[in-house]
């Protein structure tokens, strides 16, 4: 019997060898919010990204008449923003994800009640989703799901907007939940949110926050917030939030060749390790950042 087991042990350990140097993740990159990094479509055919957040949905709830700011791209206020339907089937046709963002670091959206959330998340699948509407903004593409890039208004209700907004996938596809909570833990907007256990994807920004980014020289705050949130939070994956250089954010930008040798090889020992997320396609444009780090992540 011993004989026998020796080869079975010896492959068992082989694939676990190999399991663990070759966790490989995904890159996700936020597209919408400058002009000048080409279309949707241009965007998914570099071969670089697995998921994309298009950036913003920025008005919305209390209320409001939701509208969405694709900056330079074109205007949904003539109704000049349908084409990236297009866009979108083409990057879904190659495998990747494509999620419409709501939120971010300007506008005017906020959530008065729990009614207030289902009635978002009614627009949001009959506007962008499987549901029906004679106003869509991206035109009669079905988008992967919804991400959460809560960072002013309302505190509360978000995790009733994930709850509604997931129950739409009973109706057939699934509706992905995402969301990119600043990297101190927990998140006052988020925290609620994630801690329903519905969001798949979780690309935590770990920039414009000192206490728990890489500094020049400093791993430790970085890992120490990334074996938090990955030990408390209960989604599916967790992602690396990034600047894609310098200028994309006032603090916590990574050079490559650190986040290479010193952060990634640690990061991706957790079982939750989803991948790398960068702000922004632009931005990732101008340095280059996600060639250079690709066959890492």
């Amino acid at each position: 019997a011993t004989m026998a087991t020796k080869p079975l042990l010896l492959s068992l350990l082989f694939l676990a060898l190999a399991h663990s140097s070759l966790a490989s993740g995904g890159i996700a990159v936020y597209w919408g919010q400058n002009g000048n990094e080409g279309t949707l479509a241009e965007t998914c055919s570099t071969g670089k990204y697995s998921y994309i957040n298009i950036a913003f949905l920025n008005k919305f709830g209390n209320g409001q008449t939701p509208e969405i700011d694709l900056a330079g791209h074109c205007n949904p206020a003539t109704n000049g923003c349908t084409a990236v339907s297009d866009g979108v089937r083409s990057c879904q046709q190659q495998g990747i994800k494509v999620m419409l963002s709501i939120g971010g670091g300007t506008g005017s959206y906020s959530l008065a009640s729990k009614d207030d959330a289902r009635n978002v998340a009614t627009y949001l699948w009959n506007n962008f989703l499987g549901g029906k509407s004679s106003s869509r903004p991206l035109g009669d593409a079905i988008l992967d799901g919804i991400d959460f890039d809560i960072e002013l208004g309302s505190t509360q209700y978000w995790d009733d907007l994930a709850r509604f907004s997931s129950d739409y996938s009973k109706l057939g596809k699934k509706v992905y939940l995402t969301g990119a909570p600043q990297c101190p833990f927990p998140d006052m907007y988020l925290g609620t949110a994630l801690n329903t256990g519905l969001f798949d994807y979780v690309w935590v920004q770990f920039y414009n926050n000192p206490s728990c980014q890489y500094t020049s020289g400093n791993t430790d705050n970085l890992i120490n917030s990334w074996n938090r949130w990955t030990t408390s939070i209960d989604a599916r994956q967790i992602f690396l939030g990034l600047p894609a250089s310098q200028q994309a954010a006032g603090s916590g930008f990574i050079p490559a060749d650190v986040l290479n040798s010193q952060i990634l090889p640690v990061i991706k020992r957790s079982p939750k390790y989803g991948g790398v997320m960068l702000w922004s396609k632009y931005w990732d444009d101008q340095s280059g950042y996600s060639a250079s780090i690709k066959s890492s992540v």
